[in-house]
């Protein structure tokens, strides 16, 4: 099976579920970005323009937490990119196991 990174962006959104490009483009898409910079350390803020706001907000936190998880563990192994962990991280979600080596230890 060959994902597209569209695929695994919305699988990282809802690992429960398969989203088609022609509805998950405008879910995901619809809305206004802010990047600040303040200390060093730039924030992006996302205002959903969709009707579906609460279902938006939820899948946007849930691509955070994986982003977030492909970063801290791509830190602490060597030989592994983020991408690489991104992609492990939300074929795990979606088939609801954690390879040993990506469990994280906080």
């Amino acid at each position: 099976m060959i994902y597209n990174w569209w695929s695994c962006f919305c699988r990282a959104a809802n690992p429960k579920a398969r989203m088609e490009a022609i509805t998950s483009r405008p879910l995901l898409l619809a809305g206004v970005g802010r990047a600040t910079q303040h200390a060093g350390q730039t924030t992006l803020y996302l205002t959903p323009m969709h009707a579906a706001k609460d279902k938006v907000i939820a899948m946007v936190e849930n691509i955070r937490r994986a982003l977030a998880h492909s970063r801290h563990v791509a830190e602490q192994l060597a030989q592994t990119s983020p991408w690489q962990a991104f992609v492990v991280y939300v074929v795990a979600r979606i088939t609801k196991k954690l390879p040993a080596w990506l469990i994280d230890d906080r």
